[in-house]
């Protein structure tokens, strides 16, 4: 089975994600990193093993804050090195963990290349966050006797459907898997039925919970200088959108501008390279539009009656310019891509908007949801209705954003109980 994957993933690289990677670099400028993903990087630190933490992207290395520190101050001796995939996620890390982590481009899942990459990484242990299941690379991994360990791990109902396709070949992958820290009773069920032994599976909550620190001070106060706002002045901030989500943002503020003119809104794609497609889109309503990158001057340089478009083309700032907002809608959520990190909001008690299609974030979202704090639309006109019910009565807003920070305060400690698991199975001189 592992000689069938290996061959239908190098047919894939080759005839489908290489094009892809291709036009992103022609016309998003998104580097290959081919180079890297091959494993042709030197040794991080050769002779040493290192503790190796995994983050796909953005959420997730931000989300892995909390366990990185923890590793750090439990075991300052032990080198960390941190993966991702994604070039924004490597700047994540770069930005936020210098000194903590060494970075690394997660490699291309074929034997050679993850023999490469181990043997340069020399890991004690492997931590993945979410739920990566690479085959070759825990292959390789369990051939040297590495512990691996799934953390804050989640099976949304898309991947569910498609691992249960060849469940026995999951059997066999899950078996390199040391232990599987779930975020829920739910995801603990699947990877259970998927093969993983029930006694490696422990439910420890959602990491995120825990990874939101506290605010630098004044960072409120600088984004309102940055965005030009005058005291009083209302914000709605669209975070995490993808393609067919912005025009119907923009459909809503339309709407919501007629009853609160002096409303700004900011606009986050998920992916940042999306930037110029969104400012045509706002250029289309005859609006004008500013990146965040030319603040604060661009700002205030226009005489047009309507505030200024906001495009967030930055990384790794969007929870800190939710501080500033009156109202939250989080995106990947009114098209089927499964939603996003819902919490972050919630911790800087903000009321919350979301879509229907929230699979990868279920029990953030009805932890919310339950509180009264989040507040699900099903498409434009709800989602323009309940922003300007919420921009019309500050009470609401301020007890829908109170609930939904008490609900997220009540389930901290999935951090604690990850470094644990880290302590038995992994490396036991961590201790939490």
């Amino acid at each position: 089975m592992y000689a069938l994957y290996t061959a239908i993933a190098l047919v894939g690289l080759v005839t489908l994600w290489l094009p892809v990677a291709l036009l992103r670099r022609l016309t998003r400028g998104v580097p290959l990193n081919a180079r890297a993903r091959l494993a042709r990087e030197r040794a991080s630190d050769t002779g040493r093993t290192a503790g190796w933490v995994h983050a796909v992207s953005v959420g997730e290395a931000i989300a892995a804050a909390p366990l990185v520190e923890g590793l750090r101050r439990l075991h300052p001796e032990l080198p960390l090195v941190m993966t991702t995939v994604t070039s924004t996620g490597a700047q994540i890390v770069r930005d936020r963990f210098a000194g903590l982590a060494t970075h690394r481009f997660f490699p291309l899942d074929l034997p050679s290349v993850t023999r490469r990459a181990v043997a340069a990484i020399n890991p004690a242990f492997l931590i993945c966050m979410e739920t990566e299941l690479w085959p070759n690379v825990l292959r390789t991994l369990a051939s040297r006797g590495v512990p691996v360990m799934i953390a804050n791990g989640r099976i949304s109902d898309r991947s569910y459907r498609r691992y249960r396709l060849v469940r026995r070949f999951m059997t066999s992958v899950l078996a390199d898997v040391r232990v599987f820290a779930m975020q829920s009773p739910e995801d603990a069920r699947r990877i259970i039925a998927l093969g993983a032994h029930p006694e490696r599976v422990v439910v420890t909550g959602n990491i995120k919970v825990d990874a939101t620190a506290a605010d630098p001070p004044g960072s409120g106060d600088l984004w309102r200088r940055l965005l030009a706002l005058a005291p009083g002045q209302r914000v709605w901030v669209a975070g995490s959108t993808h393609a067919g989500e912005e025009a119907l943002v923009l459909d809503a503020h339309r709407a919501a501008l007629a009853e609160c003119p002096e409303l700004v809104l900011v606009i986050a794609p998920r992916h940042p390279e999306r930037t110029r497609e969104v400012l045509a889109l706002v250029d289309r309503r005859g609006w004008p539009s500013v990146r965040r990158s030319e603040l604060p001057a661009a700002v205030t340089a226009t005489d047009s009656p309507v505030p200024p478009v906001v495009i967030l083309d930055t990384v790794g700032e969007l929870a800190l310019l939710y501080a500033i907002a009156d109202v939250v809608f989080v995106g990947g959520s009114l098209v089927p891509m499964g939603g996003h990190n819902v919490l972050e909001a919630a911790h800087r008690r903000k009321p919350v908007l979301v879509g229907p299609h929230t699979g990868n974030f279920r029990e953030a979202v009805g932890l919310l949801e339950a509180a009264g704090s989040a507040l699900v639309v099903r498409d434009a006109a709800e989602l323009s209705r309940e922003l300007r019910r919420l921009l019309a009565d500050r009470d609401l807003r301020l007890k829908l954003g109170d609930a939904g920070y008490e609900a997220v305060a009540s389930r901290h400690g999935a951090v604690r109980e990850t470094l644990d698991l880290v302590g038995r199975y992994l490396y036991p001189e961590v201790r939490a």
